[in-house]
């Protein structure tokens, strides 16, 4: 999967939250055109006003994708103020020196803003209606990029996983390979979006500069937790990544308590960022295998 940024003026772009599976994904899928330059947690407090100015002053882009965020869904629930503060208010501090220069600006937000009471997609005009801390937190900073007055794009998304870091993937590859028998929850249903799919859709948005407002992106398809877990531990077999499979056992979310509660249903409505992004749509099953075969390619690499 590789798209053409069409937009020549577009030659600096800084990136948020660098140091993440999103902010690594987009330093790996940027166009040859573009000189990137991401910040991690480390490089930049984008909470600060002081240092959000002083950074885009020093690296004068034109574009600002923010990838940072404060993921933690369970801890979210007994760490409000640092959910909030990296969600919430973080996303507007970024937003005002953005407008304030001129800068264009792309978030990134989540599925879990919405309460999951639907049996059909989320359209982008969909009501909110968080059930935890985390969602709370990422519907403050939506509002606060759309009320900041910078040129911003906000682009919805969920269950994003990759090749490394922490995530979904890498955790059931690890069970896989080391249980004859694993539990997973059957009755949370969305659709598994690969970081590098999200990346390249955030670029064909960036190519796009008149384009605004809120969007929804993830890969094509619905599934389970479940049948997730079932299909990496066959795609993986398949590739030789894992020796055996271990069985994969449905079990409900009332069986698997978490601090957080989450949204039943997530699947979000992309028919208009597939038309306006020009992204055709690819199966979340075809993307898993592209980010298995990533992974072993790195491990043998």
């Amino acid at each position: 999967m590789a798209y053409a940024v069409a937009e020549a003026s577009l030659s600096r772009v800084l990136v948020t939250g660098g140091g993440g599976q999103l902010g690594s994904a987009l330093a790996a899928t940027v166009p040859p055109s573009i000189s990137l330059r991401a910040l991690g947690r480390a490089d930049c407090d984008i909470s600060n006003p002081a240092a959000v100015d002083a950074a885009l002053d020093a690296e004068e882009p034109q574009l600002l994708i923010n990838a940072a965020a404060y993921t933690a869904v369970d801890r979210a629930e007994e760490d409000a103020d640092a959910a909030f503060a990296a969600n919430g208010e973080a996303p507007g501090v970024l937003g005002e020196a953005c407008a304030r220069r001129g800068i264009r600006l792309i978030h990134v937000s989540t599925d879990f803003v919405f309460d999951g009471t639907r049996s059909s997609p989320y359209p982008v005009d969909a009501p909110t209606a968080p059930l935890g801390v985390y969602g709370r937190s990422k519907e403050a900073g939506e509002r606060a990029v759309l009320d900041s007055g910078a040129d911003a794009l906000l682009v919805r998304t969920g269950w994003v996983y990759s090749h490394s870091g922490q995530n979904f993937l890498r955790t059931m590859l690890r069970l896989h390979g080391s249980h004859e028998e694993i539990s997973v929850v059957s009755d949370q249903v969305g659709t598994p979006t690969d970081a590098y799919s999200l990346a390249y859709a955030l670029w064909a948005a960036a190519a796009r500069p008149a384009l605004g407002g809120i969007y929804h992106w993830s890969d094509a398809g619905v599934c389970s937790w479940y049948d997730f877990a079932q299909a990496i531990g066959e795609e993986a077999h398949a590739l030789g990544l894992l020796q055996a499979v271990a069985r994969v056992k449905p079990i409900r979310t009332e069986d698997y308590p978490t601090p957080a509660r989450r949204p039943a249903y997530s699947v979000l409505d992309k028919s208009l960022s597939w038309r306006d992004f020009e992204m055709p749509p690819t199966h979340w099953r075809s993307q898993l295998r592209a980010v298995l075969t990533r992974l072993k390619e790195t491990a043998h690499g």
